[in-house]
């Protein structure tokens, strides 16, 4: 049983859970307070669970703590030789897609949709154009890659798709736009995901009230 600390309001989270459905792991989701109580930036919190500050933290059954959302699906996969890529080239490809994700494709989303949602303060116009023209530029990277393909790396997900995967299947109104009418090919991608084995969005899959978007 693989112990989860996520809340539901985090796509960084959500990929890793998402995994574990598809992996058909059983586990359990211990509720992190960042939106009420800012859980993570307490320092028991930090010496406790993980110094870094963020979510998700995997917990195994021997106790062992594992963070950063890409290094611990590529745990997963190596632990339950699934999703990893099924050869050499195929790995290097899933680490090529994983970083674009990390850097770009996640950064800029989960940054635009974090600031125009859920920060009080109304956000820089000048800081949301940045953001906005970044995510159209990578998105339209990703939606030409998944023209003539059906998942990110080869014939099946992999790690690269859940990581991707992390901010898309959020409210349209917590960042304003409908990814899947914007980019046609991410949409189709999107519809064929949710086909996975225990596939659920991740407001019924992880804990935490949702927060209705303040603007």
């Amino acid at each position: 049983m693989y112990k989860l600390h996520c809340f539901s309001q985090s796509g960084n989270s959500y990929k890793v859970a998402l995994m574990l459905q598809a992996l058909g792991q059983p586990w359990e989701a211990v509720f992190v307070d960042y939106m009420g109580a800012s859980q993570t930036r307490q320092a028991g919190w930090r010496e406790e669970v993980n110094a870094m500050g963020e979510t998700p933290v995997l917990e195994t059954a021997d106790g062992k703590r594992l963070a950063q959302s890409g290094a611990i699906m590529h745990w997963l996969a190596e632990r339950h030789g699934m999703f990893g890529g099924r050869d050499a080239d195929a790995r290097y490809e899933v680490l090529r897609w994983l970083l674009f994700d990390n850097h770009k494709f996640t950064s800029y989303f989960a940054t635009y949709r974090f600031s125009k949602a859920f920060i009080a303060a109304e956000p820089d116009p000048g800081v949301m154009a940045f953001l906005r023209n970044r995510i159209d530029s990578t998105f339209g990277v990703v939606d030409r890659h998944l023209a003539d393909r059906a998942w990110v790396v080869g014939d099946g997900p992999t790690i690269a798709d859940f990581s991707m995967a992390g901010y898309m299947f959020y409210p349209v109104e917590e960042s304003g736009m409908d990814i899947a009418a914007l980019f046609p090919n991410i949409g189709a991608w999107m519809q064929r995901l949710r086909g996975l084995q225990g596939f659920r969005e991740p407001y019924a899959l992880m804990p935490g009230e949702r927060v209705m978007p303040l603007r």
